[in-house]
């Protein structure tokens, strides 16, 4: 899964996508070429609590690939659009960081900090961009393609998308029927990608909570079903400074109990309908991420192809179970630990060992 990170110039997208991938990369305005491409751990404390118990060698938590996306000058600020819409081709979803805080030593670009004008004017983008992709198609398909097979339920689609997109709303707000989504996986529009806001502060904003056009920002996105993260990237650069033993004193004594990135990270996580199950033992605990209602062949593959092609049987313990009794022997002798087939629905939380025959 690739989560592209997206925003105006100077509003912190490469500080956040250093803070959850730890890549490093080069911070400041018009200083990349490229994408920065990382990868992220989902923190989760079922594998804390796991390795803890088993001491394993390793112990891998799910992951998230992000890419930094150079920020977006609009197109009526002189500068062509073209590389930022390029790079999210591909992107499964988006993260927009917003801009709240206010900097002597970092200008906004557009001069005033103003956090619901800047969403309004990426999302506004997008929708231009959408429409743009919508216009051609449709001209295609009125030019003499209509015998083609499924042009017309195709052209049906594209009306009904237009209609919407008209109305500046996003894709992915648009009720779709099972046949209209199949179709709508032949085209990239940008609107139709699943969507969270990282709202960047000062340490002042995120201790009292507030900020400059919160409601604004907190009733926009609530009419589209979209979650606002808010986070503090000059405050949690810092905690990353810390030893790992004073992060957590740190964040009390802030009255926080986990940074905005954790936060960020699971529900990018959440967001892709995503969820997780383990393997256990000494030499490795392990987060596998599937996508909610896979079953358990499916998951199977995701270790080996091997598994999954001679797979006999799940053995699985919830992962409650498991906590109620402290290890997989005692799950056994309480009647906790279950066979089930391939076609069994994997749950969240699931520790899965897999019998196969290759």
């Amino acid at each position: 899964m690739e989560i592209g990170i997206v925003g105006l110039p100077q509003v912190g997208k490469t500080t956040l996508f250093n803070l959850l991938t730890q890549a490093g990369a080069s911070t400041g305005f018009g200083n990349k070429d490229k994408a920065n491409v990382g990868v992220a751990n989902v923190p989760d404390e079922r594998i804390d609590y796991l390795a803890g118990i088993y001491k394993p060698k390793k112990t891998t938590y799910a992951q998230i690939e992000f890419i930094d996306i150079a920020g977006l000058e609009p197109a009526g600020n002189g500068r062509n659009t073209r590389g930022f819409l390029d790079a999210l081709q591909n992107v499964d979803a988006l993260v927009h960081v917003v801009r709240a805080f206010r900097s002597d030593t970092v200008p906004h670009f557009r001069g005033e900090v103003d956090a619901m004008r800047d969403l309004d004017m990426l999302q506004s983008e997008l929708v231009l961009t959408d429409l743009a992709l919508l216009e051609t198609r449709l001209e295609r398909l009125n030019n003499g393609r209509m015998k083609q097979k499924g042009a017309e339920e195709d052209l049906a689609l594209l009306r009904k998308c237009l209609e919407h997109l008209e109305e500046e709303q996003p894709l992915s707000q648009v009720s779709f029927t099972n046949e209209e989504t199949a179709l709508l996986r032949q085209y990239t529009f940008h609107t139709n990608k699943p969507m969270l806001i990282a709202v960047n502060l000062d340490e002042e904003e995120l201790l009292s909570g507030e900020y400059s056009r919160q409601d604004a920002v907190l009733s926009w996105a609530k009419a589209r079903n979209i979650s606002v993260i808010p986070i503090c990237g000059k405050l949690e650069e810092e905690i990353m400074g810390l030893p790992v033993d004073e992060r957590l004193p740190f964040l009390t004594d802030l009255g926080l109990s986990e940074t905005g990135i954790a936060r960020l990270a699971r529900a990018v996580y959440s967001q892709l309908d995503l969820i997780s199950y383990f393997t256990v033992g000494s030499d490795e605990v392990r987060a596998w991420t599937i996508k909610a209602g896979a079953s358990a062949r499916e998951a199977a593959g995701k270790i080996h192809s091997d598994i999954a092609r001679g797979f006999i049987r799940a053995e699985v313990i919830g992962y409650e179970d498991f906590c109620k009794v402290g290890s997989v022997t005692q799950a056994k002798e309480k009647g906790l630990c279950r066979l089930e087939g391939k076609e069994y629905i994997v749950k969240d939380g699931d520790i899965v060992s897999f019998r196969f025959n290759v």
